[in-house]
């Protein structure tokens, strides 16, 4: 399975983020560096303690990610409030190869 990790609000001012930027993951957990637009630790560690679950297919409902559907909802760890940096909001989908 691969995952896709789309930018789909930016609170704030982040500096490696734009709306409608993607993380491409292959087979669940390989980065693909040709797909990807670009990647930032912060939200690299909102990720990691999903990605595995979400690429085998346990529900977002299950996990606490969704109200509802298919796809997972997470956000980077900068508190934009705080920082003056930005807070992105990233909507994960689930693709078969």
């Amino acid at each position: 399975m691969k995952l896709v990790i789309e930018v789909i609000d930016i609170k704030g001012k982040c500096p490696v983020y734009r709306l409608g930027d993607k993380i491409i993951l292959d087979d669940g957990y390989r980065v693909n560096l040709k797909r990807t637009d670009s990647i930032c630790l912060h939200s690299l560690a909102s990720l990691l303690p999903y990605y595995n679950a979400l690429a085998k297919g346990i529900s977002p409902l299950d996990l606490g990610l969704a109200k509802r559907g298919k796809d997972a909802y997470l956000q980077c760890l900068d508190p934009e409030k705080f920082t003056g940096g930005g807070t992105v909001t990233f909507q994960v989908h689930r693709r078969s190869r």
